[in-house]
C-alpha cells in the first residue's frame, strides 16, 4: 500500500514516521482513515487530518530553499557584504575615501534591499505554514500554470499554479509556487482541497502543498 505525506505528497512504498522531502508528520496507516469528498466533476479529493495539524519545524526552510525571491536576496546579500568590506576598507583610507564612499553606499544599499527582501518570504512562508497547520479545508479549482523561464533553481524552472474558491458567497484566489512540474490533477479546471484561515480567508494554500 503507498503512503502519501499529507503535506507535500510524496509517495512512499513503506511507512515513515516523517517525510523524507518536507519533514512532515506522517500517520501511521492502521491509525489513518483518509478522509475524502467528490467533486463535482466525481473526482476524489483527499481531505487533510482536521486542525491543528503538526508540521515540522524544518519545513519552513524547505519552502524557502526553493524560493526564488530567497535565492536572489542572497545573492544582493553577498554582494553587499562584499562592497561593504571593500567600501569600508577604502574609505579609512584619506586618499581612497573619494572610492570607497560609493562603494560603501552600493554594499549597503545591496544590504538592505536583500534583507528587506529575505524578511518578506520568511513572513510569507511562515503565513503558509500556519494555513497548513490550523487552516479549514474547502473544495476550489486550479484556474492557471504558469513557468518562469527566466530564474533556475536546482537546473529546474519554477511553476506558478493559480486557484480560486468561494466562501459565504464570496470569492478568494491564490497562488502558490513549486519546483515540481504539476501532474494531471494540477491542470486549469481540475478541483483542488484549499486551505484558510477562518479569520482571514485572504491567507490560503493549496492542500497538499505542491
Amino acid at each position: 500500500m503507498a503512503i502519501v505525506c499529507p503535506w507535500c505528497g510524496t509517495n512512499y512504498t513503506a511507512f515513515l514516521s516523517n517525510c523524507r522531502n518536507c519533514g512532515g508528520t506522517i500517520p501511521a496507516p492502521a491509525e489513518t482513515t483518509e478522509a475524502t469528498t467528490t467533486s463535482r466533476q466525481g473526482i476524489r479529493l483527499q481531505m487533510p487530518p482536521p486542525p491543528p495539524r503538526e508540521i515540522s519545524k524544518n519545513y519552513i526552510w524547505r519552502l524557502l530553499g526553493k524560493d526564488g525571491w530567497v535565492i536572489s536576496s542572497a545573492i544582493f546579500l553577498l554582494l553587499g557584504l562584499i562592497f561593504t568590506m571593500v567600501g569600508g576598507g577604502l574609505t579609512l583610507g584619506i586618499i581612497t575615501a573619494f572610492v570607497g564612499i560609493p562603494f560603501l553606499a552600493l554594499g549597503l544599499l545591496f544590504l538592505g534591499g536583500g534583507g528587506a527582501v529575505l524578511y518578506w518570504r520568511y513572513q510569507t512562508a511562515q503565513n503558509a505554514v500556519n494555513v497548513l497547520r490550523l487552516g479549514q479545508a474547502t473544495q476550489g479549482e486550479i484556474t492557471g500554470l504558469d513557468q518562469n523561464y527566466n530564474v533556475r533553481i536546482n537546473g529546474r524552472n519554477p511553476w506558478k499554479i493559480y486557484y480560486k474558491f468561494t466562501l459565504d458567497g464570496q470569492d478568494y484566489e491564490g497562488s502558490v509556487g513549486t519546483l515540481n512540474t504539476p501532474g494531471y490533477e494540477l491542470q486549469p479546471g481540475s478541483p483542488a482541497v484549499v486551505l484558510y484561515l477562518p479569520d482571514a480567508p485572504k491567507n490560503n494554500q493549496l492542500y497538499p502543498h505542491p
